[in-house]
């Protein structure tokens, strides 16, 4: 059986939101104070979508949360079929699983949380939530984001002993697909960014919150071309972003080259985790 080193103190916890299809050449422009605060106490920076890997969110969400590339965890599309997610589990399973931690993963996209078009991606974190959206509209995706950051600020002063959550925003995503990069998403990511915000103050607001170190991440899967879409290779769909902040991360240290399976590598170096070396993870720490 595969095995960790857990070294970590009860203190360490990591809340990773995963923002889908957030462009960040418009970020500067637009009013985000809790990224553009994460940002300030840790860093932001690019992360250009590798060249084997499709700019979907299928394949980039699964790098993101299992720590390796496509090659590995075999998600190549927006179906999840054909996939190695027993062996590469993403991080809310394996701490669970491996390290008898508690973990949660919440969110509104099918395929992440339900057995549905080859999924799930999360398969067994201690809790887990699915928010379905009413129909495919960008209004239904902003009420299931708003459903999703309830549940989740739920699980988050709910669980003392919680040590790991995944939270999945998917309305700036289809707000891009059906109404492309204008005024319309850009207020979308406003009030991701406001979700994210009412997020951080639930962290804070935990009973234990002064004897605990939390360290949060926050992602975006791909970019998307001006008109809206993405699974081609121009430079708008292949850039996303990490922002982070959390003990080993020094404001204004900016790690000099990201990756998308790094995110999973700095949550279990943040819970002070060493990872089994069967665990093969592609991606290393942004303290590395």
């Amino acid at each position: 059986m595969d095995t960790a080193q857990d070294t970590s103190q009860n203190t360490a916890r990591v809340l990773v939101v995963g923002i889908d299809g957030v462009r960040l050449d418009l970020l500067p422009e637009l009013a985000t104070p809790h990224i553009d605060g994460i940002a300030r106490a840790g860093f932001l920076a690019p992360v250009e979508v590798d060249s084997v890997t499709p700019t979907m969110s299928g394949p980039c969400w699964t790098t993101v949360v299992t720590g390796v590339g496509v090659a590995k965890h075999g998600v190549w599309a927006n179906r999840f079929d054909g996939n190695r997610l027993d062996v590469f589990p993403d991080f809310t399973t394996r701490l669970a699983h491996d390290c008898g931690l508690r973990t949660f993963a919440v969110g509104g996209w099918a395929p992440l949380f339900l057995a549905q078009q080859g999924g799930p991606l999360f398969v067994a974190p201690s809790r887990l939530a699915y928010v379905a959206p009413r129909e495919d509209t960008p209004e239904a995706w902003e009420e299931a984001d708003e459903r999703v950051t309830v549940e989740a600020e739920h699980l988050l002063q709910a669980d003392d002993d919680l040590r790991a959550g995944f939270v999945y925003l998917g309305a700036v995503d289809e707000t891009a697909h059906f109404l492309g990069c204008g005024q319309e998403y850009h207020r979308s990511i406003e009030a991701a960014d406001r979700r994210l915000g009412r997020l951080l103050t639930a962290v804070r607001e935990r009973p234990g919150h002064e004897t605990e170190e939390w360290t949060v991440i926050v992602v975006t899967d791909h970019g998307h071309r001006d008109e809206g879409g993405h699974g081609g290779r121009s430079p708008q769909e292949r850039m996303a972003w990490i922002a982070a902040r959390g003990p080993g991360l020094p404001a204004g240290t900016t790690p000099s080259a990201l990756h998308h399976a790094d995110v999973a590598a700095h949550v279990y170096t943040a819970l002070g985790i060493t990872p089994d070396a069967h665990w093969t993870l592609d991606g290393t720490a942004f303290t590395a």
